[in-house]
């Protein structure tokens, strides 16, 4: 799994492997290197550039991708920048992929918008409703999307999905319920990127007690909970959420969580289960950070990106590490 924080220093982590595969850019034809020869052992890159480097829009870059590529072996794509995308949402691009699902009966792997900084901050890229997909595609395994604005999502049955992943700057709450009133009896990995309210984070505490009750994800063995601006508050709802006791892994990363939120996971449930604990970028005390290790001593715990930024009169400000 790619890490979060690969983005941090505007680097695509996906221009070169997605899903366990090397990634093959589809360039336009009278650019193009010769394609690989076995088409569903790599990847498929597919986006549009106002440089000039690449296809001049989207559904170009599809119309190519069809026409090239034997799209029944393919296993894996890759849909990265589209023409404006912080203007243009992604619904052709859901559309496009919906329509043709019966072309593409091996996908397995999805990530839309897989758009680093330079060409689209997180917080500008404009989404879409991706229901279509999972509908579509009954056996998709694995599902990633960057960009919550205009992100939507109704809850959906789905039995093969294994991972989900929502990368935002800020997720609506809306989107955060429909998650946890989905039926995934396969999901093993959900992370979701919260982000703040000023970007569109609305999801509440409340939003994710059906995720916090594991009742539709028996087989959930990852959470991640993340880049939250309430993060010692989730923190506190995680400490006796009953999902906890199956997880192998949680993370609390990337948000504000501070001395607080740290101390309610020490009063909670035993976490010494778990293999893999990931708090980086926290506002703990050097005390706390310390009871935590002692505490957890059989755990890998991430407690890197100690961050700390004083304001006007020394007051101690908290940030989330991606919001715009």
């Amino acid at each position: 799994m790619t890490t979060d924080h690969d983005w941090y220093g505007y680097r695509n982590p996906y221009l070169r492997e997605y899903a366990g595969l090397p990634v093959t850019q589809l360039l336009p034809e009278d650019v193009r290197e010769p394609l690989p020869a076995d088409h569903a052992a790599v990847a498929w890159r597919l986006s549009a550039s106002e440089d000039g480097d690449d296809h001049d829009s989207i559904a170009e870059s599809f119309e190519e991708f069809f026409a090239d590529v034997d799209t029944e072996r393919v296993r894996a794509i890759v849909v990265g920048a589209w023409e404006e995308p912080y203007e243009t949402p992604s619904e052709q691009i859901v559309r496009i992929l919906a329509d043709n699902a019966g072309r593409l009966p091996a996908l397995r792997s999805l990530f839309l918008g897989a758009i680093h900084a330079e060409e689209a901050e997180i917080s500008w890229i404009e989404q879409s409703d991706v229901t279509p997909l999972l509908e579509a595609y009954p056996r998709l395994e694995r599902l990633e999307v960057r960009g919550g604005g205009g992100l939507r999502l109704s809850p959906v049955t789905h039995e093969a999905l294994r991972v989900l992943r929502l990368e935002t700057g800020g997720l609506p709450g809306e989107v955060t319920r429909a998650v946890g009133a989905s039926t995934l009896p396969e999901l093993e990995h959900l992370e979701l990127w919260l982000g703040v309210e000023n970007y569109g984070g609305t999801t509440t505490v409340a939003d994710l007690e059906p995720i916090l009750s594991g009742a539709r994800l028996p087989r959930l063995r990852h959470l991640g909970l993340q880049d939250s601006e309430i993060q010692d508050e989730i923190a506190a709802a995680v400490a006796y959420a009953p999902v906890v006791a199956r997880l192998e892994s949680l993370s609390l990363s990337m948000g504000t969580l501070g001395d607080a939120g740290a101390e309610a996971l020490l009063a909670g449930q035993p976490l010494t289960h778990l293999r893999r604990l990931d708090l980086h970028h926290h506002f703990l005390s050097d005390p706390m950070t310390r009871r935590l290790t002692d505490a957890l001593p059989g755990v890998e715990l991430d407690l890197s990106d100690q961050a700390r930024r004083h304001g006007a009169g020394g007051v101690e400000w908290h940030y989330v590490a991606v919001s715009e």
